[in-house]
């Protein structure tokens, strides 16, 4: 129904808006009761399905990426869709309407998406006011799965980046302001230092300034009475010197673990008219490149460190690969609304089918 009726019917809408209204119909299914309705539909619980992650428990491994609740406004009503876990934001210290519109196209012919938001957000502050309810319930790492999913508690990631005016040199404060803000709210978060929409955020992936970044958050960190787990979101356009960096930083900052990959700058064998839009290109493009990234992180570090993958999962096996390649967790987005809410379920049956 979704990808015959429903698909074409918002595909023929403006993405963004299309996207807000999407958001208002979930929403307001929810408030006539359907939640339940949605659970029995696309959740899947199954002890076999649950992962042991940097000290939290994931009752699935597939995860929604960062990007599509930018504000934590829904992550509630999108974990009734069967995700494991949500990642908000990315939030910066304040509110920032992004690029001028229009900023998100639509690659049909190459099941993609091109965006250069930049990071649109109402600010950190706004964000924790939603989170707080979440936040009343049990952590992941002090209940059972089964205890968590009754008090109706979803694993939140906090994707934390830096407002555009902030020049390089002075970011390291907007992500230690978003940190501080979203401590108590969030279970883990994702330092966001390869988005390509901000204009020179990049370079802060480069060897020193990524270091010292990542040092202060876990110096900040390890003085708390207990620590958050610290992730690192990566461009796919890393070279592979670029990714052997990458793997020393993570052993030398002593962080958990890298997301694999955000949006690329790359348009090879890309066909939609779209493809000169400016902005990180999504979806099936991304599969292979995203999941060769994956594999050399994880040979390269002998499997140091816990790996989320993300970029191009469109099917059951797109996830599988990105698991046999060395991904602990998978995160949709861009598969998310070409494929529907169905894809969480397949995912997670063939998952247990391999069991």
């Amino acid at each position: 129904m979704y990808k015959t009726i429903i698909r074409p019917l918002f595909f023929s809408f403006d993405p963004e808006k299309i996207h807000h209204f999407t958001f208002s119909l979930i929403r307001f299914f929810h408030k006539i009761g359907f939640g339940s309705l949605f659970r029995s539909i696309y959740k899947i619980e199954n002890p076999k399905l649950e992962r042991e992650l940097f000290g939290l428990k994931f009752p699935n491994p597939v995860g929604l990426a960062a990007g599509f609740d930018k504000d934590a406004k829904l992550y509630k009503e999108l974990s009734n869709f069967g995700f494991g876990f949500i990642e908000i934001g990315t939030v910066t210290p304040k509110p920032q309407a992004g690029n001028d519109k229009p900023r998100l196209f639509r690659l049909k012919e190459d099941s993609a998406i091109i965006n250069r938001m930049g990071f649109n957000n109402g600010g950190v502050e706004e964000a924790v006011e939603r989170l707080k309810e979440n936040s009343s319930a049990p952590l992941g790492d002090q209940n059972s799965v089964s205890e968590r999913s009754r008090g109706n508690r979803v694993l939140i990631g906090g994707n934390i980046g830096k407002n555009k005016i902030t020049p390089n040199e002075e970011a390291v404060n907007d992500y230690i302001i978003c940190f501080e803000a979203l401590f108590d709210y969030v279970d883990y978060f994702v330092v966001n230092v390869s988005s390509p929409n901000t204009p020179n955020l990049r370079a802060l992936q480069e060897k020193k300034p990524l270091t010292d970044l990542l040092q202060t958050l876990q110096n900040r960190n390890n003085s708390k009475e207990k620590r958050k787990p610290i992730l690192l979101k990566i461009a796919p356009d890393l070279t592979d010197e670029q990714l052997l960096d990458i793997v020393e930083i993570v052993s030398e900052t002593k962080i958990d673990g890298v997301i694999a990959t955000n949006t690329t700058i790359s348009r090879d064998g890309i066909s939609s008219a779209n493809k000169s839009e400016m902005g990180g290109l999504s979806g099936k493009p991304l599969n292979k490149r995203a999941t060769e990234v994956i594999r050399f992180l994880s040979e390269n570090s002998n499997k140091a460190f816990p790996i989320i993958g993300v970029g191009g999962i469109h099917t059951a096996e797109d996830a599988l690969e990105k698991l046999d390649a060395g991904a602990s967790l998978v995160q949709l987005y861009t598969g998310f609304i070409y494929e529907g809410p169905d894809l969480i379920k397949q995912i997670n049956k063939t998952i247990l089918k391999r069991k």
